[in-house]
């Protein structure tokens, strides 16, 4: 497998669809907003929220969660108090931590595992949700949802769009 970067560390766009470059560049917003300097997992998640496709809405709906709420809620979460904010770290190895990296590998290992040669953001919803230690995860796991059964309907959703795409008008 192709790494996720080219040779100068830049993440390979072309591996992500365009909504999961909107989801980076959300994230990395997000990572600018609460004072980081690095994109991490809870940023990416942060991304996912803010831009939505079908999949994580249906994903939203079968939690019985408001997406938006859901996203004002990490936000809360995750803002280092007085930390300011810092430029908008680029998408690029050196501003990634290395869970994300990871997640990022694990979500186009994925997306080939399903035939696909781009990255949705259900890839990196799920690769995100079954990384060891994912901070996400940990979070929902507080309320009594477990990564299991976030991934679960996370899986779902994705089918369940697969079924609709499929079915005459």
């Amino acid at each position: 497998m192709e790494d996720v970067f080219l040779p100068c560390g830049n993440i390979r766009l072309e591996i992500l669809t365009p909504i999961s470059q909107v989801v980076f560049g959300e994230a990395a917003r997000q990572a600018a907003r609460n004072g980081s300097e690095s994109i991490r997992t809870s940023h990416l998640f942060m991304g996912l929220l803010a831009n939505p496709d079908a999949s994580l809405v249906r994903w939203g709906d079968r939690l019985h969660a408001d997406l938006s709420r859901l996203l004002a809620q990490f936000q809360e979460l995750f803002t280092t108090p007085k930390a300011g904010v810092h430029a908008l770290p680029k998408l690029h190895r050196e501003f990634l931590s290395d869970q994300m990296i990871s997640v990022l590998r694990e979500a186009i290992g994925r997306s080939r595992d399903h035939g696909r040669e781009v990255v949705s953001p259900m890839d990196l919803l799920v690769s995100l949700l079954t990384d060891s230690g994912s901070v996400v995860a940990e979070c929902f796991e507080r309320i009594g949802l477990t990564a299991a059964k976030l991934t679960e309907l996370a899986v779902l959703a994705e089918q369940r769009l697969g079924i609709d795409r499929d079915s005459p008008i």
